[in-house]
């Protein structure tokens, strides 16, 4: 496959149902996979897990229109990665500058979980998006999902490569892959996320992207923390 996105795949059957089932209780959500959002020759690629119901699913852009979206943006804007702090519909005019957007599930699961199956179907369009992301200097997983699917999508064993919230790991010559806890409700209110973490790592992953040195960075298991 060398699709980057398909907005009219239904290849996991359990989605395409459940989709169908949300569009048909909600007639105005977008319930459709949802593609990325952001720069096409961005440097900094955020992968997240997978569209909220009534986020992504009903704006149709990544982190838009439910609660995890909200540090998102906000923390992107403090980096001059975008022209607004908040973004609040696929039409609105806010853009993103060297970054981009994307999951690692293009479509809405149930209870916000992704089956193994769904997940690996899903990951060809991730390694398509990354192949075709030929000024991608670093990537953000948010969570350890999107931390995964990144490591499968580049062709490497995660046993090798530990999720932490901060870790850096080196993907291959060119790129790094930073790790965060997803900026989910539940972490922002449990404050096992922070908006200071959040920055931090959002910060360390810009600066990476733009090539500025770090020699605490390792390939595989060597894996560097955040600082």
């Amino acid at each position: 496959m060398s699709k980057v996105f398909d907005p009219t795949c239904r290849r996991c059957p359990r989605l395409a149902g459940f989709l169908d089932s949300v569009k048909a209780e909600h007639r105005d959500y977008y319930c459709k996979p949802v593609p990325p959002f952001g720069d096409p020759n961005a440097t900094l690629l955020i992968v997240g897990l997978a569209p909220g119901k009534h986020g992504a699913n009903r704006t149709g852009r990544p982190f838009t229109g439910d609660h995890a979206g909200i540090l998102l943006y906000a923390t992107l804007f403090k980096f001059g990665l975008s022209t607004g702090p908040v973004s609040t519909a696929a039409g609105d005019e806010l853009e993103l500058k060297a970054a981009r957007i994307t999951n690692a599930v293009k479509c809405l699961p149930p209870d916000n979980k992704p089956l193994p199956a769904e997940i690996k179907i899903c990951n060809e369009y991730l390694r398509a998006e990354l192949a075709a992301s030929r000024t991608v200097r670093a990537v953000l997983a948010l969570g350890s999902i999107a931390h995964q699917a990144v490591l499968k999508a580049c062709d490497l064993r995660p046993k090798d490569f530990r999720f932490a919230h901060g870790a850096v790991h080196r993907l291959d010559s060119q790129r790094v892959l930073v790790d965060s806890y997803h900026c989910s409700r539940y972490n922002t209110q449990t404050r096992r996320l922070t908006t200071e973490m959040f920055e931090a790592v959002v910060g360390r992953a810009q600066a990476l992207a733009v090539g500025a040195p770090d020699a605490g960075v390792a390939r595989g298991s060597g894996a560097a923390a955040a600082r």
